[in-house]
């Protein structure tokens, strides 16, 4: 009969036994009577004094040139107490150190667990400024360290696109954030990336296109075209796209420095484009495809009317028409168009059209006819219903239409029919029998 009584009070004790030791059992990271997210909340007022002191100690050893001693410091600060306001602070001091050993890399990612554990530290933007800073370093070419020692396993301007790309990631509001993706755009033009470069250039001009630096980027995307173009395979698209890209920094800034350098570009890039286009019509004109050779002449002076070639160009087609004729160099088509064969073009030019676009869900099926079912169909006229309108108002006046029979004085206007009489009730007699005479 005592069972019932014995398990409350052994609960309870338990309870009370359970409450002292849920520190202890915090060792293990786990908390009987905590929430899941206590490990989130600042941390208690003992710990800001405790890692607060530590800072200082390791300052003063930082001051001192104790280096390795003060890392040691910090760094048992941040893994100790994360929440503490000292641990930001500390955490900082690790990349500043790393940094003044020599060891950017390490540097740079001790300052990128700044950005990430802390983004609304006291230290950010210096944080910013020196990975910045650590990111230039690589663009212009730094080795990076192995053991301590400078080597070249890999290309710097790969670590220059990786710190810069981070920097963006990181901090895309602030102010370094438009000169990190130009010369993110730089590392990759240096690395011969030019499609990943030209994306990044204009990802600035889009993100940023208040900022003078995006005039800049605009003036690089013609640039790195124009290299291209230069050093790569022919590509008549390439020098066209160089020429737009000079042309659209011109408008943009008429009265800079580098305008009279795109505009130098933009001649040299037509000058390419005729030379390369009078290349192909002469090999034409040596193999004897006289048509195809005035089809290119035809465009050097298209292309640079007045100029000298322009001239040979067209002293060329003189004379190849006495050499193969007039008819030969035609390059129009051979048979004139009739209206059936327009006709038709347009019809599959309109169903190009169509099939492009975006809300284009396939061709036109017909449906099957529904089968017989016996009902009758619905019938229509064979002539086409038009609209119902009313018939006309009449002219006259019809009291004053003079084929209507007059009414005399006294006639009503409209006279009334008489009243039919009255139906017998069946269940009455006809009439009511008359009266005896007393």
């Amino acid at each position: 009969m005592r069972k019932p009584v014995i398990i409350p009070a052994l609960t309870v004790t338990a309870i009370l036994c359970a409450a002292p030791m849920a520190d202890a059992l915090d060792i293990f990271g786990w908390k009987p009577f905590g929430s899941k997210n206590a490990v989130k909340t600042a941390a208690p007022a003992a710990n800001e004094s405790g890692a607060e002191q530590e800072l200082r100690r390791g300052e003063a050893q930082e001051a001192d040139g104790k280096l390795d001693s003060a890392l040691k410091v910090f760094r048992a600060i941040v893994k100790s107490e994360p929440l503490t306001t000292a641990a930001a602070k500390a955490q900082y001091h690790v990349g500043h150190i790393l940094e003044r050993k020599g060891d950017t890399q390490a540097a740079f990612k001790a300052y990128t667990e700044y950005t990430t554990k802390y983004p609304n530290g006291t230290d950010f933007d210096g944080v910013i400024k020196a990975q910045f800073d650590i990111g230039k370093l690589y663009l212009g070419g730094k080795k990076s360290k192995v053991m301590g020692v400078s080597v070249q396993l890999k290309s710097p301007y790969e670590d220059a696109e990786k710190m810069f790309a981070e920097i963006v990631k990181r901090a895309p509001y602030h102010r370094l954030a438009p000169l990190a993706q130009f010369n993110y755009g730089l590392a990759l033009e240096k690395q011969t990336k030019v499609a990943e470069a030209v994306a990044a250039y204009k990802d600035l001009i889009t993100r940023f296109p208040g900022d003078p630096v995006a005039h800049d980027a605009q003036y690089q995307i013609g640039y790195v075209q124009l290299h291209e173009a230069q050093t790569g395979s022919y590509n008549q698209q390439t020098r066209q796209q160089a020429v737009e890209s000079f042309e659209e920094y011109m408008n943009r800034q008429p009265k800079s420095e580098k305008t009279a350098q795109a505009r130098e570009n933009v001649k040299a890039l037509t000058a390419a484009e005729i030379k390369s286009t009078m290349d192909i019509a002469k090999f034409y004109d040596k193999t004897k495809n006289y048509r195809a050779a005035a089809v290119y002449y035809n465009e050097v002076i298209r292309n640079a009317p007045g100029g000298k070639e322009s001239d040979h160009a067209r002293k060329r087609i003189e004379e190849l028409k006495g050499i193969a004729g007039a008819d030969v160099l035609r390059t129009a088509p051979e048979k004139a168009q009739t209206g059936d064969m327009a006709l038709a073009r347009r019809r599959a030019q309109a169903r190009v059209d169509v099939a492009s676009r975006p809300d284009f869900n396939g061709p036109y099926i017909p449906l099957p006819s529904l089968p017989d079912d016996g009902r009758p169909n619905i019938r229509t006229p064979l002539a086409p219903m038009g609209p119902v309108t009313e018939p006309p108002l009449p002219a006259l006046d019809p009291l004053q239409d003079p084929s209507l029979p007059k009414l005399r004085t006294g006639d009503p206007l409209i006279p009334l029919a008489p009243l039919p009489p009255p139906a017998p009730d069946p269940g009455k007699p006809d009439a009511e029998p008359p009266k005896k005479a007393q």
